[in-house]
């Protein structure tokens, strides 16, 4: 094939194997960019912020870039769960059950994960002295009341209630709620056979739509996108990857530099479109099959796989790590923020955040990498066994 002519191909199912360097890709930057997030609450917990500053140290001016991508991490997720779940969703649509399984897929996914985490949330309120365990709360303006906990685990928070336990970045897990809520509902809209689903579905969709702030609604069509390109496939030369690849680069520290990186708002949602297309694009110029023979292929896959693995446990987990940490300095230490001029300062840093992601992998061994036996345990207590076809074995 001409290396210089990329051909572009729709695909009957996503492709979600893992013997692919999308997938090794996907993997990746799923860890990369938990990790970035990780590190760019940090930094700002831990100094003060670089606009408050006259004349920055050269070292802090790149930790403060380096870990400003923040924003565009949180754009990665949405469009690396919409092309996992919803591409997925799609390829399991005629199966008996389908929405069923979905259903006990998406809930243990942020279950296994999210209780665990708001009972460690518990126990670091009680330790810092934010949280007295003699009274029970069910207050919704109380961030650790039994109401703001129960909210959280349905995806309300910050529609409804606050973030459980001020663990801001749940903000964009209510999201990610309502999108596996929207994205089988407008399938239902789309192909249900009878037209009182249809219609049932649709009402769901408004009534959720009305829910949704604006914002909320307008970065579902990012996961959208991420969905529809999982069965897009560019066969295309290396040279074609490679400008992708810089281009997406080159627009990302573009942003970082002079757009908005704060929420996703309206104001950001251009530009995160923008990064978005070239994102997809390089997935779906990534589709192919990987040399099973390569060592180094074998050894970025494992490294790949092992970041992957614990990202959301690091995503939802870091900032009360990082809350218990500051709070210990502030008693033991009496230091309340770290000294941006300091190189001691940059080590100390450094420890906190390999403190945050060693308990972030351990809590995930505990929890998140039980997610399977629990999905089956489910499954066989709620959904009927279909039964094999004559003649099978």
């Amino acid at each position: 094939m001409n290396s210089y002519m990329p051909r572009i191909s729709l695909l009957q199912e996503s492709q979600l194997g893992a013997h692919s360097p999308h997938s090794v890709l996907i993997s990746l930057l799923r860890g990369g960019a938990a990790i970035e997030v990780a590190a760019a609450h940090l930094r700002s917990e831990s100094f003060p912020g670089l606009r408050s500053l006259d004349d920055p140290s050269t070292w802090y001016l790149a930790l403060a870039f380096c870990t400003g991508f923040a924003h565009q991490a949180v754009v990665v997720f949405f469009l690396i769960s919409g092309w996992l779940v919803g591409g997925s969703l799609m390829n399991k649509l005629a199966r008996p059950d389908a929405f069923k399984l979905y259903a006990i897929d998406r809930i243990t996914r942020l279950w296994t994960v999210l209780l665990p985490t708001f009972l460690l949330m518990l126990a670091i309120g009680i330790v810092s002295g934010a949280l007295d365990p003699r009274m029970a709360d069910f207050s919704p303006e109380n961030p650790y009341s039994v109401s703001v906990f129960a909210a959280n685990l349905l995806g309300l928070q910050t529609f409804v209630v606050p973030q459980f336990g001020g663990n801001y970045p749940l903000w964009s897990l209510a999201n990610e709620t309502w999108y596996y809520v929207l994205f089988p509902l407008l399938l239902m809209c789309a192909g249900a056979r009878r037209w009182q689903r249809r219609a049932w579905a649709g009402a769901g969709v408004t009534a959720i739509a009305l829910l949704l702030p604006l914002p909320a609604l307008l970065y579902f069509s990012i996961w959208l996108l991420g969905a529809g390109f999982s069965r897009v496939r560019i066969d295309c030369g290396r040279a074609t990857r490679a400008a992708l690849l810089v281009a997406l680069a080159g627009i990302s520290v573009y942003f970082r530099l002079t757009g908005q990186n704060d929420d996703q708002t309206i104001t950001s949602y251009p530009q995160d479109l923008l990064i978005s297309l070239f994102f997809l694009l390089l997935l779906s110029a990534s589709i192919g099959t990987i040399d099973p023979s390569s060592s180094a292929t074998a050894r970025v896959k494992r490294i790949a796989t092992f970041l992957s693995n614990f990202s959301f446990t690091l995503y939802v987990v870091h900032v009360p790590l990082i809350g218990l940490l500051r709070s210990a300095g502030s008693a033991w230490l009496g230091i309340a923020r770290l000294n941006p001029s300091r190189l001691p300062d940059l080590a100390a840093y450094m420890g906190m955040l390999v403190f945050v992601l060693a308990f972030a992998y351990g809590f995930y061994r505990m929890f998140e990498s039980r997610t399977g036996a629990v999905r089956r345990a489910l499954k066989a207590l709620l959904v009927k066994r279909q039964p094999a076809p004559q003649g099978a074995a």
